[in-house]
């Protein structure tokens, strides 16, 4: 029944999401990748962004390992993956954000994503065979460095005051790690970590909505009150990911449940697209980029619906996906250069003309393509 998206989201990738980076963005002078590519895939910035290096090595890498074999996406891989091991950790093994073009530090931002993306890039590459044993090593101690890091920020520098407060993208990046992990390290304590973010996920839960706000925090902070459809939709699938190896039937109807409430809440009737973000109690919210519709919300989207119905096979979930699927590609994809734009005001105008940044790689457009084909051509 979505043999027509599969042939759509293959030739989107395999045409044009991938081309334009293999084509704009490898450094083969100085290593690793460049991210801030305008339109027609011009350099704009030469800094490296350590999290988008990550992205980048994990996403060549399983496309070399689940899609097909070529050499050049395995050489891109490589290319990316030597600089950061050269060049991304302080000396004491923490990760930048930014680097120069030949590796220097730029900035330092006291928080563990840069080094949980190192994490995903150093496994998904031991994959492919062409990384030694000291890859899946230095992915399996830097992941309990991120979870040290995620309870404790001091050791990043960032001392926390008050009370703590629970993260959804935490809980993500915790499966995500632990789930990527096993699959090659035999050790037990994976399936404990991810066991604990299935039972934390439940504190994020708007019984009211049902959804998942973004923090647990009290009510009268915006913090308490933020809703990301993109994250919480991104959040469900992956957890129902992690559920195959950990059935759980009530949390899975819960996650399934989120993703058609999520899309519901933040769908904008006026204008179509999917919000970046919104206040629950209907308050002003303290992101000024609030009612910008970003690709990544509308690729997870898409991704998830397509899980959903393959899990399921219930309609609710073709009606949404032909909803966002028109959506993204009539607004996002570049017919003309390739790859998609990230950025949209509310009534769904490009505010940039930009295909990378400093938080837009490769990464959510490819995962989502690659993931959606392989999960409905495994269900036909």
């Amino acid at each position: 029944m979505l043999a027509e998206y599969a042939r759509r989201y293959r030739h989107n990738l395999l045409e044009s999401v991938v081309p334009f980076w293999m084509r704009h963005s490898l450094d083969h002078e100085m290593g690793g990748y460049f991210t801030c590519l305008d339109r027609d895939g011009t350099v704009y910035d030469t800094r490296k962004y350590v999290w988008m290096q990550g992205r980048a090595v994990w996403m060549f890498s399983r496309l070399y390992n689940q899609l097909e074999r070529r050499q050049e996406w395995l050489d891109a891989a490589t290319l990316i993956v030597r600089f950061i091991r050269r060049f991304a950790r302080d000396p004491q093994g923490r990760y930048y954000f930014s680097l120069t073009r030949d590796g220097k530090p730029v900035f330092y931002q006291r928080k563990p994503y840069a080094a949980f993306f190192a994490v995903l890039a150093f496994v998904e590459y031991y994959k492919t065979g062409a990384g030694g044993p000291e890859y899946l090593e230095d992915a399996a101690e830097l992941f309990w460095k991120v979870r040290e890091w995620i309870r404790n920020p001091a050791l990043l520098d960032r001392p926390m005051y008050g009370p703590p407060m629970s993260q959804l993208a935490d809980i993500m990046v915790e499966a995500s790690m632990a789930l990527e992990l096993m699959t090659v390290d035999p050790d037990p304590r994976y399936a404990g970590v991810l066991r604990e973010c299935l039972a934390a996920v439940r504190a994020h839960y708007d019984v009211q909505r049902g959804i998942l706000l973004e923090n647990v925090a009290p009510r009268e902070l915006p913090e308490g009150r933020l809703f990301c459809p993109g994250s919480a939709v991104e959040t469900a699938w992956f957890l129902l990911r992690v559920l195959q190896r950990l059935p759980d039937a009530p949390l899975e109807k819960l996650l399934l449940d989120v993703i058609e409430a999520s899309l519901e809440y933040g769908w904008d009737n006026e204008y179509g697209g999917l919000y970046y973000f919104r206040d629950v109690d209907g308050k002003p919210p303290a992101q000024l980029e609030a009612s910008m519709k970003l690709w990544w919300p509308h690729t997870e989207a898409i991704y998830a619906l397509v899980l959903a119905w393959t899990r399921t096979r219930e309609s609710r979930w073709l009606r949404w996906l032909a909803r966002i699927d028109d959506y993204t590609f009539r607004h996002f994809v570049d017919e003309e250069y390739g790859e998609w734009f990230g950025y949209l005001d509310r009534q769904g105008n490009r505010t940039h003309s930009l295909k990378g940044g400093s938080y837009k790689g490769f990464f959510h457009v490819p995962r989502c393509l690659l993931f959606s084909i392989q999960a409905i051509e495994g269900a036909e």
